[in-house]
């Protein structure tokens, strides 16, 4: 079904491979006639390289230094986006800039600030020259599909599922600062990344979907890190049978897999798809060199793949329905383990008591957003739910498709019809059920999605309350035939129909009569519009020459997502305002670091004020004491005060720069860990001034509670050093070794002057 290849890959014409090795140049020259060129020159031939080059402006492929074509954000991350911009100096949107509201549109909770939040965006798209798509009309990225992909161009988004590569457009999901760079004529810096081949051959079997295929993919590489950071390029025969549809609902769970962006080759499908949004000139054909080569290869046989279903609490806990079905007692029993790891045994969890008869049903069913909301995927759904009921017990299903266009289409031909007739319940364009605002399910019952992810909580339960439910992830099809069997667990390969496959009409009259575009054209004198809850970035110091860091949490799961690190759902309502938002930092897994981190911050505000810091918190003056019998020079102005936390692996999942701002806003210095699983995360801590310190493996010198000091920080950083000496405090400092893995000039620069804003306003 899926395999990777221990070394890189030789790709000739598009379709014939060979493993790298001692053979390979042989057996490249009997194919082409010519000899072999060097790994460089063929690394050369990636469509992503192509790419990455057109729009690199450093001169060197080796760092590159990117500027993208166009940026897009959802309502809760432009408001931050743009008040880190406007304090930096904005004046217009340099590039075109969509601001889409599908996030916090529903305006439930917390009276007007969501609306606020709304009008912010459009007094600034119509202030600055952008683009506003407002509430229920679009999710940020079938938008984004629909009008704003291009073949062989960039596009950047502030969240972690900025995937068009189905459609020849590299696209990456960043933190908001990396956007705030954009915005300001800066780049976006990274090193040249590896390309690894994801090679597709044979045909999917009816009744497997794009979700089942990503699932198989993810489940395969995320353990791994084969991709970690990496480019995925998806090519071979394989991809010539499916639909742009299924493309694309393959692509957007790339995100899940840690990689840093994805693209495909582009052929008469995706062409056809251009031409029927209307915009034709946007195609153009991406196809691999003569000769390529990838640093890894995926070789995936589509006719393998089965039914898959995602379990708790992560997408790449992965098996095939028909796998679970046989083997339900002893795979429930697995993910309780695993589900204790996450949930810290703080309640109790089983999902033993939804067998029944030996079957396992679930309560609820959701397609949705960005994966699950396809025109494809909900026609196929509506196919396998023809005539059946979902019955009027606990079981329920809701639909979301992910645009007005597609809503419209689903009415025009009947399938809206046929979907309501069953039970369903067919919703407007929205992320919620993605990330816990809407559709959250009872204490302890399971739900299956066609959605992005199934952390833990991330479907709006609250385990500080007490309370727990579920998600696992699978495809609309396999859901919609679980539906029609009323909640028994059903692979939709037993469905025995056929499929209408009904043509697609994209209609873009809806957009033309309720979008804002301002087509690039500023207009100073519209005044930004803010509500109450809107607030300005809190003053945040610069790094001192060296640091006293209490060590305030300490989490050892495998891997801490962002959700954990700040979650989603009720909290989505206080993105504009750093300091309200900060109070939920860390609430579902250690809901005493908020109150521990604040402790400490006394002493460095204290610090900040010219007061002693022993005064506002006395364990700090202890441990300063103990710190100058040894560094004597040590003093109020040379040595910062703050709160650091140790996680194994922290920072999968989303794209939210608010997992490492609330911490920063809270004091925060520093991240200590492993590793970081993923880019965008290591990069919201440095564009937030928070140093982020690694430590091997196995090696944890302090504790929760542990001050650590940090001398020569500063001039460590100034001077690109790898790695720091530091001390934990007790009776005597006990010395340790701190790392701090690569860093751009900019980077060093921007921890230096305490933050990104700090950085703009003193005119670097």
């Amino acid at each position: 079904m899926i395999h990777l290849y221990k070394k890189g890959a030789w790709l000739v014409n598009g379709t014939e491979l060979m493993e790298d090795g001692t053979e390979a140049a042989s057996w490249i020259q009997a194919k082409t006639g010519q000899a072999a060129p060097r790994k460089e020159e063929a690394a050369r031939n990636t469509i992503a390289y192509s790419i990455l080059a057109e729009h690199n402006t450093s001169g060197n492929m080796d760092e590159l230094k990117i500027k993208f074509d166009k940026l897009t954000s959802h309502d809760i991350t432009f408001v931050g986006i743009i008040q880190t911009a406007r304090a930096s100096g904005l004046e217009k949107f340099p590039i075109p800039y969509v601001l889409t509201n599908c996030h916090n549109s529903l305006c439930a909770v917390g009276g007007t600030i969501n609306e606020d939040d709304h009008m912010f965006g459009l007094t600034c798209a119509k202030r600055y020259g952008g683009v506003y798509v407002p509430p229920h009309q679009a999710v940020i990225h079938q938008f984004a599909r629909e009008m704003m992909a291009e073949s062989g161009k960039m596009i950047l988004g502030s969240d972690s599922h900025t995937r068009y590569g189905a459609l020849g457009t590299m696209a990456m999901g960043e933190g908001g600062p990396e956007l705030v760079k954009q915005l300001l004529g800066r780049t976006y810096d990274i090193k040249r990344p590896e390309v690894v081949g994801i090679y597709l051959t044979g045909k999917p079997i009816p009744g497997v979907g794009p979700q089942d295929v990503a699932l198989a993919i993810i489940g395969a590489v995320f353990a791994n890190g084969y991709v970690k950071n990496k480019v995925m390029e998806f090519v071979g025969p394989g991809v010539e049978n499916l639909s742009a549809d299924f493309r694309i609902g393959v692509d957007v769970m790339t995100t899940e897999t840690t990689c840093l962006s994805s693209i495909w080759k582009t052929d008469s499908v995706i062409k056809d798809f251009y031409d029927i949004h209307g915009r034709s000139e946007s195609y153009k054909e991406l196809q691999p060199g003569a000769v390529t080569y990838y640093d890894g290869l995926v070789y995936v046989d589509l006719s393998l793949i089965r039914p898959m279903i995602a379990m708790p609490f992560h997408p790449s806990n992965t098996y095939t329905i028909e796998e679970l079905n046989e083997n339900l007692m002893d795979i429930l029993e697995d993910v309780e383990k695993k589900a204790q790891v996450s949930l810290d045994g703080k309640i109790p969890y089983t999902l033993k008591d939804k067998v029944k008869n030996g079957k396992l049903y679930v309560e609820q069913g959701i397609i949705a957003g960005c994966a699950g909301g396809g025109f494809e995927n909900i026609c196929d759904a509506a196919d396998i739910l023809k005539g059946a009921s979902i019955g009027s017990d606990a079981f329920t299903l809701s639909i979301y498709p992910a645009s007005t266009p597609i809503y419209m289409e689903l009415a025009k031909n009947g399938v809206l019809a046929d979907l309501i007739q069953t039970g369903a319940v067919v919703k407007t364009a929205f992320c919620g059920p993605c990330f816990g605002a809407g559709d959250t399910p009872a204490n302890n019952a399971l739900s299956i999605r066609h959605s992005t992810r199934n952390f833990p909580n991330r479907e709006g339960s609250k385990i500080q309350n007490g309370q727990i439910s579920s998600v696992a992830l699978m495809d609309a099809r396999s859901i919609a035939a679980t539906a029609a069997n009323k909640g028994f667990l059903t692979p939709a390969t037993e469905y025995a129909g056929e499929y209408r496959k009904p043509k697609y009409y994209f209609d873009s009259t809806i957009y033309a009569n309720r979008v804002f575009d301002s087509k690039g054209t500023a207009d100073p004198s519209v005044e930004v519009q803010f509500g109450p809850n809107i607030k300005d970035w809190p003053q945040m110091p610069a790094l001192t020459e060296n640091l006293l860091l209490k060590v305030v949490s300490e989490i050892h799961d495998p891997v801490t997502t962002t959700d954990e690190l700040i979650p989603s759902g009720e909290t989505s309502s206080f993105r504009s305002n750093p300091l309200k938002l900060a109070e939920f930092a860390l609430s579902r897994k250690d809901p005493e670091y908020v109150g521990k981190a604040k402790e400490v911050q006394k002493a460095e505000k204290a610090r900040e004020a010219g007061n002693c810091p022993g005064e506002a918190m006395e364990e700090v003056g202890k441990a300063l004491d103990k710190v100058k019998t040894v560094y004597t020079e040590i003093n109020n102005e040379n040595t910062g005060i703050g709160s650091t936390i140790f996680a194994v692996k922290p920072g999968d999942g989303s794209a939210r720069e608010q997992a490492a701002s609330c911490q920063k806003v809270l004091g925060g210095w520093a991240n200590i860990a492993n590793e970081y699983a993923t880019k965008r995360y290591r990069s919201n801590l440095m564009n937030w001034g928070m140093l982020p310190f690694l430590i091997q493996e196995g090696e944890l010198p302090f504790k929760n509670g542990d001050y650590l000091f940090i001398p020569g920080v500063k001039a460590a950083i100034e001077n690109n050093a790898g790695e720091l000496k530091a001390y934990v405090v007790g009776d005597t400092l006990k010395e340790f070794t701190l790392g701090l893995g690569e860093m751009t000039p900019d980077e060093r620069q921007i921890i230096l002057d305490g933050c990104l804003i700090n950085y703009y306003r003193s005119g670097k």
